[in-house]
């Protein structure tokens, strides 16, 4: 049975895309250690490496060439610098030399060397990439890969994704049916077989401080996306609006810094349309800082990051006794469901359309919601149900291929439907429902394999070709 981590659901990273940023950066950056763990860089005199289907056919607004580029340099895509980006890319190009790993350098021109081939077909996998070493020997060493979603990469010929090798859990968990049996056997809620997982993995104290890491990216991506005018990066001049949201919405009320701005946000009214009108400008700020290259955690993609930092901060600004102890319930909830769906079904859009990325990330805030407002372990899978129920059949098809229409704005509507469900499971009998989670997964899936490749993170169907 496989094995996911609730911290590789959670990535942090830079965006526009898991799939098609956070994954082919990580890949190129594995092949090259891969071939360093047996040969000597030094050994290498060019490299190539290409990208097929989705990956190519929307490569450029994702932002796909610049993440191979910046894998092959052997940065962290989890702690490089946004702000240094762009500079390190169009160095590279000026130079027209690059350093793999930072170790050794060789003549480098990504026109040549990074291939977005949108003629040809993969069969593995719609997001491919076949990375290629031309070594001074005049031998080759080549390695296939495939994103999968979520920032996950596969090896081809591997079963296991490249996330290093993970010992026994006591509950292994492969559908919400093995969750509920776990739960009915040993009475243990969501939180607590997660946990007993995860302490499988790594001690107490560093879960406790990636959780907090975690939802303090999340505020982080929250707070700038809040204060950033102008128009979005890629062409299409989209306009930022979290910003002017926020201004409407504070009325003129000062502030200096990001924790008097959270503050005040304690202090705002609950009123319905004031609520609902913060949770949207949340996940707006969240995916136009994703649209603009910067650091966001995927949740459980970079196309759905906004939906669980929106629900999480409305149920934590907006709600009374909420601490830093309830946010990791909430994240470990969500997680184990993004690991449901990923187990079960997809969380990649070039895979199953876009109910595969803002479905699941509504699902996840709906459990995590509806456990942190006193719901049973049977709730909390019954708000993921719905959440999911009502995103199924969601295509994606981003406008020049850009996470921007109708991305930013799928991620305000994936929170208030989590909400909303959250809500419907807190006042319902689970016992009594018709559609189980697992119904809900298996569907999503069956409708992914059956949803034309035109609506799969392709641009070649529905707002991308009507606009």
């Amino acid at each position: 049975m496989e094995k996911i981590s609730v911290f590789e659901i959670f990535k942090i990273g830079i965006g526009p895309s898991s799939s098609h940023t956070i994954g082919p950066w990580r890949a190129t950056s594995i092949f090259l250690k891969n071939f360093s763990a047996k040969n000597s860089l030094d050994s290498i005199r060019s490299v190539k490496v290409e990208a097929f289907g989705s990956l190519a056919k929307t490569g450029i607004g994702h932002g796909t060439d610049i993440a191979l580029i910046m894998g092959l340099t052997g940065a962290d895509v989890q702690t490089f610098d946004t702000e240094e980006l762009f500079p390190t890319i169009e160095k590279i190009r000026h130079a027209k030399e690059i350093s793999l790993l930072g170790k050794h350098l060789i003549p480098f021109d990504d026109k040549d060397c990074v291939i977005l081939n949108k003629k040809d077909f993969r069969s593995g996998h719609a997001n491919t990439m076949e990375l290629t070493l031309y070594l001074k020997n005049d031998e080759e060493y080549t390695e296939t890969y495939y994103s999968v979603g979520g920032g996950f990469i596969l090896r081809e010929g591997c079963s296991k994704h490249e996330e290093g090798e993970k010992s026994d859990i006591p509950f292994p968990i492969q559908s919400a049916a093995d969750l509920l049996a776990w739960h009915d056997d040993e009475g243990k809620s969501i939180v607590d077989i997660s946990l007993i997982n995860e302490l499988h993995w790594r001690t107490h104290t560093e879960i406790r401080q990636q959780l907090s890491k975690i939802w303090s990216v999340m505020q982080r991506s929250v707070f700038i996306g809040c204060h950033e005018d102008g128009i979005l990066p890629g062409g299409l001049n989209v306009q930022r609006r979290a910003a002017a949201m926020n201004r409407n919405l504070l009325e003129g009320i000062s502030y200096k810094t990001q924790d008097e701005w959270l503050q005040i946000l304690k202090e705002q009214t609950r009123e319905m349309d004031n609520v609902t009108s913060w949770v949207s400008c949340f996940a707006l700020a969240v995916n136009e800082v994703n649209a603009s290259f910067g650091r966001i955690v995927t949740a459980p993609t970079n196309g759905a990051a906004g939906v669980i930092p929106a629900v999480l901060m409305y149920l934590y600004y907006f709600h009374d006794n909420i601490d830093q102890k309830v946010v990791e319930r909430f994240l470990m909830v969500a997680g184990e469901i993004g690991i449901i769906f990923k187990k079960g079904a997809t969380i990649s859009a070039a895979a199953g359309g876009c109910q595969a990325e803002i479905g699941v990330s509504s699902a996840m805030a709906a459990a995590g919601l509806t456990h942190c407002l006193g719901g049973n372990t049977r709730q909390s899978l019954m708000a993921a149900e719905i959440a999911m129920e009502h995103h199924l059949g969601l295509t994606c098809d981003p406008i020049g291929g850009l996470v921007q229409i109708p991305c930013i704005e799928r991620n305000t509507m994936g929170a208030m439907k989590a909400i909303t469900a959250a809500q419907l499971a807190l006042h319902s009998d689970p016992q009594k429902a018709r559609v189980s989670l697992d119904e809900v997964v298996a569907t999503m899936w069956e409708t992914a394999q059956n949803m034309s490749s035109k609506y799969k993170e392709t641009s070649e169907g529905g707002l991308a070709v009507q606009v």
